[in-house]
């Protein structure tokens, strides 16, 4: 159970020494029961007293990695059930599931999803290898999955099988998802023995929850819950039963405290709807937004990837913190001192766009990002962090006009408005008005170059 700042406060030695960083004992108490800082940070707690504060600010789901190097991600260690309350700590991961008999071109075409998107690079993490009865076959699709560089996650329930594919991927640090109400004491030992963490399935959420406790029971708390995998045949779980394991699970650990079920959620859409593209499509969509930790799918192709990776990055991005550019210029196109300028704000979205057109029309162009508070062009104009005086004394305050000889200064079309008290604040400077919208700025750019262009 949680406790409350006062309750910290009485563990304290209420000497207010200020060496945790806070003026006194009750400032740390109450950062502390907010989740702002560690109980660690005090020194002069008993032992007693971390103890009790370590088991009562412990996260109610696990922080469980799997992966290992570039391919290492972290899974569950949510304490919300909802956005908007906090914010959501690890991404949902997106997977392609393969056999030996079509892990070829399943793999070719994953190859065809990776790009940027806001500075984030938006590819398929993981690779769910399944096994359908022949060993050899499936180590040889298990080496092939190891050379993508994606985390794998191991769907075999022979032990023979997944103790030979763990020997071959062990220092890729594989989900190995095989413990069933039947043989999770021979898969949590294998699992163990290897350090990776253990995908737990169940008939129903009772036999589930039972096989989770027998599991800990043995010391492995190392665990994903596999929604899907009902009874490991395809299909085995409707779509309805699979959605609502899964918010049972997530609302049993963060609202009731059940801890037994405080692990990520991994949901195997092609179990769900075998050989359905689109609804695997939806179904993906559905679990980034209700609590799937990973997400397989049949195969990912571009058009899917587009808009749920987006989906996905507007969902774990932290609401209390605006996604900005640090502020500076950017040198578009290799862009120089006799280059136009162009000023804009520091939110993400805002600069990806605009930099992204920038580049497509090839241009080069000195990209001034002013300090906006991570705010877009008409809401930061609004709030008076993206006006005349801001700009002229961001350009003034980092010496622009001694680094730039190109007295041309394009701004954005929504805040026209800014030219006249612009040429007023930047003598000899000649304000532009671009389009309103970025997707006209290629043309605009082009026909402009010849006016602006410094010899």
């Amino acid at each position: 159970m949680a406790l409350k700042g006062l309750d910290i406060f009485k563990l304290t030695p209420k000497s207010n020494c200020k060496e945790c960083g806070c003026p006194t004992c009750m400032t740390f108490s109450m950062k502390v029961a907010q989740g702002t800082l560690a109980a660690g940070k005090c020194s002069h707690l008993s032992a007693e007293a971390l103890k009790i504060l370590s088991e009562a600010t412990e996260s109610p789901m696990k922080l469980i990695t799997i992966g290992a190097g570039d391919c290492e991600h972290s899974l569950g260690g949510e304490t919300v059930l909802y956005r908007h309350e906090k914010t959501f700590v690890s991404k949902t991961l997106y997977g392609v599931s393969v056999c030996a008999e079509n892990i070829d071109s399943v793999l070719e075409g994953m190859k065809g999803i990776d790009y940027e998107r806001i500075g984030e690079r938006m590819y398929v993490e993981a690779v769910n290898v399944e096994y359908s009865g022949n060993t050899e076959a499936y180590l040889g699709a298990v080496q092939k999955a190891l050379a993508t560089g994606r985390v794998l996650i191991l769907d075999v329930k022979e032990s023979s099988a997944a103790r030979a594919a763990l020997e071959i991927a062990k220092d890729n640090k594989p989900l190995l998802n095989a413990a069933g109400e039947s043989n999770y004491r021979e898969m949590s030992e294998l699992a163990q023995k290897y350090g990776v963490a253990l995908g737990v399935s169940g008939k129903t959420l009772d036999s589930l929850y039972d096989t989770i406790e027998a599991i800990e029971a043995l010391g492995n708390k190392n665990l994903v819950i596999d929604i899907a995998s009902g009874t490991g045949g395809a299909g085995s779980v409707s779509i309805k039963e699979a959605f609502s394991r899964t918010v049972q699970i997530r609302r049993a650990a963060l609202k009731d405290g059940d801890r037994v079920f405080g692990y990520p959620s991994l949901v195997n859409t092609a179990k769900i709807a075998p050989d359905d593209h689109y609804m695997q499509t939806a179904l993906a969509s559905l679990f980034t937004v209700k609590y799937g930790s990973i997400i397989i799918m049949n195969t990912i192709n571009y058009a899917q990837a587009l808009p749920l990776f987006g989906l996905r990055q507007n969902i774990f991005t932290d609401p209390q913190k605006p996604m900005k550019v640090e502020p500076g210029v950017y040198h578009i196109n290799g862009a120089g001192e006799n280059s136009v300028c162009a000023a804009t704000v520091d939110f993400a979205l805002t600069y990806f766009i605009v930099s992204g057109e920038m580049e497509r029309s090839g241009v080069p162009v000195n990209l001034i990002v002013s300090d906006a508070g991570g705010y877009s062009v008409l809401t930061a104009w609004a709030a008076g962090k993206f006006s005349a005086g801001s700009i002229s004394k961001f350009i003034k305050e980092n010496n622009i006009e001694g680094k730039i000889r190109n007295r041309n200064l394009i701004i954005p079309g929504k805040v026209a408005v800014l030219k006249g008290e612009l040429e007023e604040n930047l003598p000899g400077w000649k304000i532009i008005v671009a389009p309103n919208e970025a997707v006209g700025l290629v043309k605009f750019l082009k026909e402009l170059e010849p006016v602006t262009k410094m010899a």
